[in-house]
């Protein structure tokens, strides 16, 4: 058997691993035991899973292997800020960001995780350097994973007290159009005998897949956040183009029904990035706590992070404005949170990821010809 035939094991949630020992003539328990070796433990090599046979450890080293995408850049903000590039098998890379808490020393400090799901996206959102690498493919659940396992390892290294704390799906593209691999990755995220995290810690962030939102309620209890960016029809439908397909009254029912199925107390966010003349007027937060005014939700609200050739101009607005926009929504009943921006020095703030991207779209080539034809008007 060649290496490209193995299985890797990594990101294998705990039914599909039991299934896996049972195909080698094993009882289903050597999977809890591999989980605890592979995640607790952060040992990548068979033979060290010392109470496994010594006959099963090589009969895995013979079919099997644990192998995470490698990590070939690392980049420190002042903040605390962390950023890998993650290698995919093809060639292509994905960027994971560490957001520490500031004081990693307090009993309750986090370090969040900031993952990817795809290689660069499959939607265009305008403000959002991602999807303006088009689109290299999916991720594969060993990818997904193997993010988290690579930072826990790195953190362990560092000597830090805590590992990873909380996952959110808030890096590159689309994470509900690679639905069956996050899926399997949020299973190993909560699963008590890998990585721990509670159900209210992992989150899946989508940009409006609608169907497969209703999906997720079937299929998981994890923490849902929805890219909105809008309040009406017409705007969201340039910012956030998956919306001309799946409009916000759409949307909202999706939620609604969402948050039918995970109970009274459980809510969902909205990511809402303000724009400088876009989207952040006083009537733009009014319309916005109108909308949300019956559903059981907060609203975090992102000033924009610049990337280069964003190709609209956009501007992140004045803190006087952005405290204006937090203040007319608090005074419609939202509940909302200001997010600090961190890790902007390394472009690993929110909208900036890039990678490295095979783009399958032609859409990175469209945007450079289109932002030539607007410097050629301009100097004209």
């Amino acid at each position: 058997m060649t290496a490209e035939d193995k299985v890797n094991l990594l990101g294998m949630p705990r039914q599909a691993l039991a299934d896996f020992f049972r195909g080698l003539g094993e009882e289903p328990f050597r999977a809890r035991q591999t989980l605890d070796w592979i995640y607790r433990a952060g040992v990548a090599d068979f033979a060290a899973m010392t109470n496994l046979s010594k006959t099963l450890r090589g009969r895995l080293g013979e079919v099997a292997e644990i192998r995470p995408p490698p990590l070939r850049v690392v980049d420190e903000a002042p903040d605390g800020v962390v950023k890998w590039l993650a290698e995919t098998r093809d060639g292509q890379a994905v960027e994971t960001v560490l957001i520490p808490d500031a004081d990693q020393d307090a009993a309750q400090s986090r370090n969040t995780l900031c993952i990817s799901s795809q290689v660069g996206c499959a939607l265009d959102c305008s403000f959002c350097a991602t999807g303006k690498q088009g689109f290299g493919g999916n991720l594969s659940r060993a990818e997904i994973v193997g993010q988290a396992w690579q930072a826990s390892r790195e953190l362990a290294a560092l000597g830090r007290r805590r590992g990873v704390t909380n996952v959110v799906f808030m890096g590159m593209g689309e994470p509900l159009l690679n639905f069956e691999a996050v899926l399997d990755a949020v299973d190993v995220l909560q699963d008590h005998c890998a990585f721990g995290i509670s159900k209210r810690r992992v989150t899946v962030s989508t940009a409006g897949v609608v169907p497969r939102i209703y999906d997720l309620a079937e299929r998981s209890d994890c923490a849902l956040a929805v890219s909105l960016h809008a309040a009406r029809d017409d705007l969201r439908d340039e910012l956030v183009p998956i919306n001309r397909k799946h409009p916000i009254a759409e949307l909202l029912a999706a939620c609604r029904h969402y948050l039918n199925r995970l109970g009274d107390r459980r809510s969902v966010t909205f990511e809402y990035t303000l724009i400088d003349g876009v989207n952040d007027a006083p009537e733009d937060a009014r319309d916005l706590a109108r909308l949300l005014r019956d559903l059981r939700c907060k609203v975090n609200l992102i000033p924009f992070n610049p990337f280069p050739d964003d190709g609209r101009g956009y501007r992140r607005p004045v803190a006087s404005r952005v405290r204006a926009f937090q203040e007319a929504l608090r005074d419609g009943g939202a509940s909302v949170l200001l997010r600090a921006t961190r890790g902007d020095r390394i472009k690993a703030a929110c909208g900036q990821l890039t990678g490295r991207v095979r783009d399958r779209t032609r859409r990175r080539a469209r945007w450079a010809a289109a932002r030539e034809i607007a410097a050629r008007e301009i100097a004209a």
